[in-house]
């Protein structure tokens, strides 16, 4: 069996590409599984509400194809987030939940990546987070019901941009069934911007990190950063998440309308899978020795 396993995220291919192609495509450049987008617009908010029979139709594909959707990003909270002054739009974030814990039941799907934001288009308070917390162990319990992991993205602004600051709501709700869920890139910029290190703030999930994304940014931008053109250490960032337990690994980018869209998928993961390969290698030769 392969020592660990590496996914795309939809959101790297065109949108008007359909799943068969997009399951094509990720096999095609070499991936394990693909990685769901459920993100704020209505197209995607839309997919928690497919019926049975597309939902069959999609498990279909994946095992037509040989590919798999087994992780899913779920940023439709940034518009309806569980700490949200108004009732209604906490409720809708609850719905959202619970219609994405039956639709990644249904599908196969093991992780729910959470972003990490108490609210984002109003002024975060101390209510605000007092309700996030509230509305996060609602989440987690009906997770774990279903047998889901919820795991937090380290997002861009202070509220959870780093892992310590995620692991504050872990040991808060103590549920096996929530963790974390780091990006690279948006470590790295935190990292740059308080003058610590990513290597630390990795070690402060220790046994509560189930994936990685990996993500390229430069200071001040988080995304649409080609791979190997910003400053995250790729290496370095890998061989910790290795020594902390974690195989799963996503390569987080965006189609931009470039031609070589299908180049920069399979450039990322051939450099990616090259790091985690190499570093894997290593600690096997060191165990034998």
């Amino acid at each position: 069996m392969k020592p660990y396993s590496i996914g795309l995220y939809e959101k790297a291919m065109p949108k008007s590409l359909d799943w068969k192609e997009k399951l094509l495509c990720a096999k095609e450049c070499g991936y394990d599984f693909v990685e769901i987008s459920i993100d704020e617009t209505d197209e995607k908010l839309s997919r928690l509400n497919w019926t049975a029979q597309e939902r069959a139709e999609l498990v279909r594909l994946m095992q037509e194809i040989g590919i798999p959707i087994r992780s899913m990003c779920l940023s439709g909270h940034r518009k309806y987030p569980f700490g949200a002054s108004d009732e209604a739009v906490r409720n809708r974030s609850l719905e959202i939940m619970e219609k994405a814990i039956i639709l990644a039941d249904d599908l196969g799907i093991r992780i729910i990546q959470l972003a990490g934001y108490d609210v984002y288009y109003e002024r975060g308070t101390a209510e605000s987070r007092r309700l996030f917390a509230e509305n996060l162990s609602k989440a987690v319990l009906m997770a774990s019901a279903r047998g889901i992991i919820l795991a937090f993205e380290t997002m861009e602004t202070e509220f959870m941009n780093t892992t310590e600051k995620a692991m504050k709501y872990v040991n808060l709700v103590k549920n096996p069934y929530l963790g974390v869920y780091p990006d690279s890139g948006n470590l790295t910029n935190a990292a740059k911007t308080y003058g610590s290190s990513v290597l630390d703030d990795l070690e402060s999930g220790r046994s509560h990190i189930f994936a990685l994304h990996l993500k390229e940014t430069v200071p001040g931008k988080f995304r649409e950063i080609p791979f190997l053109t910003g400053h995250v250490d790729f290496a370095t960032v890998i061989k910790k998440t290795l020594d902390l337990g974690v195989r799963r690994f996503v390569t987080e980018m965006w189609d931009t309308g470039k031609d070589s869209w299908k180049d920069d998928i399979r450039f990322a993961y051939q450099n990616m899978s090259r790091i985690i390969d190499g570093h894997i290698l290593k600690n096997n030769a060191a165990e034998i020795a």
